[in-house]
């Protein structure tokens, strides 16, 4: 069977509704705080009907509670099981964020299989079957965004950072492979690469001086994001801005890695 070109005809635009989002259904894992929160309220705030996705039911419930459209859903990312009831039961979304991550610095010759088993389990395995569970339907009806959270470090790394980069490299990959495969049936997927935001999971970054400042002052604009400065980003690639944008890795990075700071940080 050979395959046939969608065609490239010319269309009519309304550049008015180019952000868009009313009756998209969007669902966001990690909303109960940090980027994940401030993705969901922006998504609300474009049109979007969302669910807040996050293991933490109340957090979830508290970003759900911060504009219209929204409602809260407990969901263990890492449980296969938990995310095959969650695709079952959520049922058709338009667009998928996660930002759901995790880490453990330390150095190569330090860490543990343990250690090593449960960043792989939310920064791999769980974006996979996330992916695979919500991209499923997006195919079959023949549109779709997934949207997941890579980081500088797919590019950059630094000491005390190896399976936090690996895995953050791999799901770039991953995405890319899901925009080649699913592309057909409409469904785009891309990468946001942040560079050093204030979250909780750099709080052991920020509560030191020294470390606190060099992140600060090594990309461009001398300073650290707020997990709102994502939020656009999420924005985008959910509208029909993006249309076009498929197998990329968009960096949010305040310049982080078009300037290439380095610092080594104290590994305790």
């Amino acid at each position: 069977m050979t395959h046939e070109p969608k065609s490239s005809a010319p269309y009519a635009v309304d550049y008015t509704k180019m952000f868009d989002l009313t009756g998209q259904r969007a669902v966001v894992v990690g909303a109960g705080s940090g980027i994940g929160r401030e993705s969901a309220i922006a998504l609300a705030a474009g049109g979007a009907e969302v669910i807040c996705a996050d293991r933490n039911l109340i957090a979830a419930k508290d970003t759900a509670s911060r504009g219209p459209g929204m409602s809260a859903y407990e969901l263990d990312a890492t449980s296969s099981v938990d995310v095959e009831g969650a695709v079952a039961e959520i049922g058709a979304v338009d667009t998928l964020v996660v930002t759901a991550a995790t880490n453990v610095r330390k150095r190569i010759l330090d860490y543990s299989s343990e250690e090593f088993e449960r960043v792989i389990a939310l920064n791999l395995r769980a974006q996979f079957d996330l992916f695979r569970g919500f991209g499923r339907g997006m195919a079959e009806r023949g549109k779709g965004s997934i949207i997941g959270f890579s980081s500088m470090r797919a590019t950059l790394v630094e000491p005390g950072q190896s399976v936090y980069a690996t895995t953050k490299g791999g799901l770039v990959q991953l995405l890319r492979t899901i925009a080649a495969e699913l592309g057909p049936q409409g469904v785009r997927a891309n990468a946001i690469a942040p560079g050093a935001v204030d979250t909780a999971l750099t709080v052991p970054i920020r509560s030191n001086k020294e470390w606190d400042e060099a992140y600060a002052t090594k990309g461009a604009l001398d300073r650290w994001a707020h997990p709102s400065e994502l939020a656009g980003a999420v924005v985008f690639l959910a509208s029909p801005a993006a249309s076009f944008i498929t197998g990329s890795q968009l960096c949010v990075d305040g310049g982080w890695t078009a300037v290439d700071g380095r610092y080594t940080p104290p590994m305790g």
